[in-house]
Order: structure tokens, then C-alpha cells, then sequence
């Protein structure tokens, strides 16, 4: 997915203009200045990067760090398809978790631990 890479190559270095983003991913690729310049105009109106005017450019960075991303992307999807019963998408969620192997349950449930930890101490 090119809006994909486009961010990671911004997370990575972060203010680009186009034709740099262009050199190191659109090359590679095979696809033009033009189509690399409106990935940029789309994540932009997605509020997925900012820009800024500098001479006769914009420079590109990242409005949104990996994580916040992902955070967003998972609770869209939530939202989508838990038809407002996070259960299943719970049960899931720990399946999927358990496929890849056992340390990821381990790593979850301190996850889970550290949050209920970090929740008690931020009560009154």
C-alpha cells in the first residue's frame, strides 16, 4: 500500500517534500512524481500528515506517531464490526494473540497489568 509506505519513510525521516518521498519510494516503485505528490494531498486531508510552506514546496511530517495510528486504525474497526459488543472483538483479539505463540498471552497479560496499574495510580 503506498500511503502505508509513504508514512513509514516520513516516520523515518521525518519533513520531506515530494520529490524527495518521490526519489526514495516512488523510484523503487515505478510510479511518478504526480502520483507520490497525491498519496501526500490525501493523507494530508486525512489529517494523517501536516505540511508546511517552505519557498515553493511543501514539507511533509507526520501528524500521528505508529502507535496512535494503529490505536485509531484498531478502534475503527472495532467501532465497524463489534455492533457495539466488544466481547467478540475481545475473544479475538486474544486468539489471535495465542496463534502466534504462547509469549504473546504472557506479554498481553502484562499489558493488561501494567494498565490496570497505571489506572489506579491516576484515581483520586
Amino acid at each position: 500500500m503506498l500511503e502505508l509506505a509513504v508514512l513509514e519513510g516520513l516516520w523515518g525521516h521525518g519533513g520531506r517534500d515530494a520529490k524527495s518521498v518521490h526519489a526514495e519510494i516512488g523510484v523503487r516503485r515505478g510510479i511518478s512524481l504526480n502520483t507520490v505528490q497525491s498519496t501526500l494531498e490525501r493523507l494530508f486531508r486525512k489529517g494523517l500528515l501536516r505540511r508546511e510552506k517552505v519557498s515553493h514546496a511543501y514539507l511533509y511530517s507526520p501528524a500521528l506517531q505508529r502507535k496512535e495510528l494503529m490505536e485509531r486504525l484498531i478502534g475503527d474497526v472495532v467501532e465497524t464490526f463489534s455492533d457495539g459488543r466488544p466481547e467478540p472483538m475481545l475473544a479475538a483479539f486474544v486468539d489471535l494473540a495465542a496463534r502466534v505463540d504462547e509469549e504473546n498471552l504472557a506479554r498481553l497479560e502484562r499489558l493488561l497489568a501494567e494498565r490496570r496499574a497505571q489506572g489506579a495510580e491516576d484515581a483520586p
